[in-house]
């Protein structure tokens, strides 16, 4: 193969891919979402996790959505966005042991599962 269509096609797979990347990077990518008005929060039964919930307003244009930051206590307060939900107004958090807890009717097994509604 010739040097010049090789270094094209590398080029070529690149680009696509920092294309793709960028298209999940500003759509999906839960750490990305906004910050929000915060709601209120539940430790969990051993005190190993937060769940702190926020309500995000996109505008005039948008509904209501709900954020649910998982805080890990004994890590120095490191967090991790595990839930996303839009048409929601409030938060209901409730623990069900020290892994599992339902926000507003999803449950979620931390620190490992995480609830999205972009994706089913």
């Amino acid at each position: 193969m010739d040097k010049a269509l090789i270094i094209s096609l590398t080029v070529l797979l690149l680009f696509i891919g920092l294309i793709g990347y960028g298209v999940y990077w500003a759509f999906f990518d839960v750490n990305r979402l906004p910050t929000g008005e915060f709601l209120t929060e539940e430790i969990s039964p051993d005190g190993t996790y937060t769940l702190k919930a926020y309500r995000s307003s996109g505008g005039a244009t948008t509904d209501f959505a709900i954020r649910g930051e998982l805080v890990f206590n004994k890590r120095n307060g490191k967090t991790k966005n595990i839930y996303w939900n839009y048409h929601e107004k409030t938060a209901n958090i409730k623990w069900i042991d020290n892994d599992t807890v339902v926000i507003n009717g999803q449950y979620l097994n931390v620190p490992n599962e995480k609830f999205d509604y972009r994706n089913p």
